[in-house]
């Protein structure tokens, strides 16, 4: 009895640190992930896009903020925001504080859920359910508007269902995007149409990586898609990786650079045909009020460097 005891007090203990190290010092060990992928036309220079998504901000996230800011520093030739931005009925000035230094430089953003509705405490087996997309009970409204006008004030592209050619040093960047697929505010069919020739690099862009929305970039012929909303995971297990991505793709694509073509359904990558397309899904830099925790999947943004196909 006293043995079973004993190990009963060690896992209890050892379950009470392992909480402690994820909800005080991982949530807020932000980790900015380098990647390359090979997508622009021969010949061409590099372009160094940093990917921003889900920091679920609120008031009081100081150390949030200052990391945030500090990744002008690097000079991206653009910004890409897959959204999630907010976590708080007053957390637009602190998105915009967080964001200033950016928004002087070329940007596209969609929407994601938590930019619409405030979060709200969920049981987290859910997650393992097809009720995870479920919008359940009254939620309250953010003030999405507010947050939209500071992007596009600034000149950041409103990709929401819409289409749009971004001149980035010198290149002209096809841009698609829909708003959050998560909650079905898609509308693919007013941006659908084949990649324009003319463009040196179609880019399909969305918060939720559903493969429905993946399948419409690639069949469109997008050659670089960007996502986030899956938190990498969020809680994973070392050693072994997520368990969930909170949509239908695969676990082995939740965070990181990947390759996607339609009708691959979660297919490995390395059985990817040449012209597939690059999918970089950010595992993000917050995490919901209702569940302070990141554990094995440190968050993150991610510097993007877009070099010349071989």
């Amino acid at each position: 009895m006293k043995t079973l005891l004993r190990t009963l007090a060690g896992l209890t203990a050892a379950g009470a640190a392992t909480v402690a190290y994820a909800s005080v010092v991982e949530r807020n060990a932000f980790v900015l992930r380098r990647v390359t992928a090979p997508v622009l036309p021969r010949g061409q220079a590099p372009l160094r896009v940093l990917h921003l998504s889900d920091m679920h901000l609120v008031p009081g996230q100081e150390r949030k903020v200052e990391w945030v800011r500090s990744l002008a520093a690097l000079e991206p030739d653009l910004v890409v925001n897959t959204g999630d931005n907010l976590a708080h009925l007053q957390a637009v000035p602190v998105a915009m504080r967080a964001l200033e230094p950016l928004l002087e430089l070329p940007g596209a953003f969609v929407m994601g859920s938590n930019d619409y509705l405030a979060p709200h405490a969920k049981n987290p087996f859910t997650y393992f359910t097809s009720d995870h997309a479920r919008v359940k009970g009254e939620r309250r409204t953010l003030p999405t508007g507010d947050l939209i006008a500071g992007f596009e004030t600034a000149g950041w592209v409103n990709l929401n269902n819409h289409r749009s050619t971004l001149e980035v040093d010198g290149r002209a960047l096809e841009l698609i995007g829909v708003d959050d697929p998560h909650i079905r505010r898609d509308r693919y069919e007013e941006v659908a149409g084949p990649a324009d020739p003319d463009a040196d690099l179609t880019v399909g862009i969305a918060h939720a990586p559903y493969l429905r929305t993946l399948d419409a970039f690639a069949h469109d012929g997008a050659r670089l898609i960007i996502a986030g909303h899956t938190h990498g995971g969020q809680v994973c297990v070392p050693f072994y990786g997520a368990l969930v991505t909170n949509c239908d793709l695969g676990t082995e694509r939740v965070k990181g650079l990947s390759r996607w073509w339609e009708g691959c359904d979660n297919a490995p990558s390395d059985q990817a045909p040449t012209d597939a397309a690059w999918l970089n899904v950010s595992a993000g830099l917050g995490t919901s009020p209702f569940a302070p925790v990141r554990l094995a999947c440190r968050p993150e943004a991610t510097l993007l460097t877009l070099r010349a196909r071989s």
